[in-house]
């Protein structure tokens, strides 16, 4: 498509507000979606096709024959329709009748077997096969797109589940329905359950990987970009190294996210939410980690530059890579957010030794214009993300100025007043104590009187011994007074 008149499609798109991609991505469409498998294939070639300009009728086209090598009739018919708008003329945008009328009865006739079959396994009241039969029509539901039917046949697993291992499997089902679902709440939940099950050491040490990448993606998704990149940092490498050995090893966990997705993810969430020193600490230094990070280099370096405070190189580099970034099923929606995070910390990071910095010089630094900058600024002033203000006569950005001197003042005053009530509450100690009026402890705990518990500044606790205080001392009065002569 590239040097050609933009489709109508795209147009109506980018009115709708939807993400349009303009320029080439670096990958290599076959090679990029041959490290997935199952119903992600076709979602991650279905979202490029209706967002690059560059690649839409190659990924289409390819949605189209991915779909048609699975059961879902409603994939194929979503990717003919947004093929036949961009490209009309196009042989693979006219529906094939004939294949969908043969699938729909294909897929009829495997629900009503495995439904027959299931009823069957019910009434031999054999748990295992009715674990399985519901395991069976669960997965044909997920592979026809019925997910809502999927979930349930999941669910009602549960009650035929006679082992840990047996409800590990059952909740990683579940997770991989909410997944394609969106469902993240329910993602969260299943991965809860299985960390709470008793399994063996190296059967929990098999999912680590797995419940890390899929709580990552979660907390991606819901916009908790820290709690995120915890996530994937902590991921074990195991799940590398699974995919090297053997690409359809379920710890490769592909049908999800690959290994590259997680360094890409991790890395571009935690330059977004850490500082230069935990950005070092916890990702450069991560042994764990690291293994990920080889995998997409230029992560690395964007990162290693942010910690060496060559801010413009790093940006530099992200923006190289952001049309790739576009084209992800599960970072479109968050990479604007996700860059304007990074960008605001190194433009809070390059101004905190100046007292105030020209529009123009800081333009220059960050390889922008004066009015891009300029918006920018406002943006991260009204988020609260900057503390200065920007001067439009003079076109410079002033940091706001603190009275050091009024500021030690106050932090004296404010000793002083901590000092005279901790001394306050030690004098108040000491009379109760001369008074007689401490309460004992019990006579099992030897040694530990209620003075004991007082020890720390808990106004609370002072409180109430002095309530008790007054009370006692009331008593006293009518056997001779207070003992000690203090009154209160």
């Amino acid at each position: 498509m590239a040097g050609h008149a933009e489709p109508e499609f795209f147009m109506k798109a980018r009115a709708a507000g939807h993400v349009v991609v303009k320029d080439p991505p670096k990958f290599d469409l076959d090679v990029y979606i041959a490290n997935y498998k199952g119903k992600t294939r076709f979602d991650r070639l279905y979202l490029i096709g209706i967002s690059s300009l560059y690649l839409c009728l190659e990924a289409l086209k390819a949605a189209i024959a991915e779909a048609k090598r699975g059961k879902d009739v409603g994939q194929y018919q979503l990717a003919v329709a947004a093929l036949h708008e961009i490209a009309p003329d196009d042989q693979d945008s006219k529906q094939d009748l004939g294949w969908i009328d043969k699938m729909n009865k294909q897929v009829k006739s495997e629900s009503d077997r495995l439904e027959l079959e299931l009823k069957g396994y019910k009434n031999n009241l054999i748990k295992e096969s009715i674990r399985m039969g519901y395991d069976d029509l669960g997965q044909h539901y997920h592979r026809i797109g019925d997910l809502s039917n999927s979930t349930k046949s999941y669910a009602r697993m549960r009650d035929y589940c006679t082992t840990p291992s047996h409800i590990a499997i059952m909740c990683f089902r579940i997770i991989h329905v909410s997944v394609d679902q969106g469902n993240w709440l329910a993602v969260q939940s299943n991965i809860q359950k299985i960390r709470n099950l008793t399994q063996k050491p190296t059967d929990t040490e098999k999912v680590q990987a797995k419940l890390s990448a899929a709580m990552g993606l979660a907390q991606l998704a819901s916009g908790n970009y820290r709690d995120a990149a915890k996530s994937f940092l902590n991921t074990d490498p195991r799940m590398l190294q699974a995919k090297l050995d053997d690409p359809n090893d379920e710890e490769a966990y592909n049908e999800i996210l690959t290994p590259n997705d997680i360094a890409v993810y991790g890395g571009l969430c935690s330059l977004a939410t850490m500082d230069r020193n935990e950005l070092q600490v916890r990702v450069l230094e991560n042994s764990n980690f690291r293994n990920y990070l080889e995998l997409e280099p230029h992560i690395r370096r964007a990162i290693s530059l942010f910690v060496s405070s060559k801010y413009s190189a790093c940006l530099s580099i992200l923006d190289s890579y952001k049309a790739d970034y576009l084209l992800d099923l599960h970072l479109q929606r968050h990479i604007i957010e996700l860059y304007f995070q990074v960008r605001s910390k190194a433009i809070v990071q390059y101004f905190i030794p100046f007292s105030c910095v020209t529009l123009a010089a800081l333009a220059t630094a960050f390889n922008t214009d004066e009015e891009s900058i300029e918006h920018e600024l406002f943006d991260m002033i009204d988020r609260g993300s900057l503390d200065a203000r920007i001067d439009l006569e003079d076109r410079v950005l002033l940091g706001r100025k603190v009275d050091e001197r009024e500021k030690v003042h106050e932090e004296a005053l404010a000793m002083a007043k901590e000092y005279e009530r901790t001394a306050h509450l030690r004098i108040l100690r000491m009379e109760i104590m001369n008074a007689g009026l401490e309460v004992k402890g019990p006579t099992g705990n030897k040694g530990q009187s209620g003075m004991g518990m007082m020890g720390s500044n808990n106004h609370g606790g002072y409180g109430a011994m002095a309530g008790d205080m007054m009370f006692t001392s009331g008593e006293g009065k009518g056997k001779g007074g207070l003992r000690g002569g203090t009154k209160y």
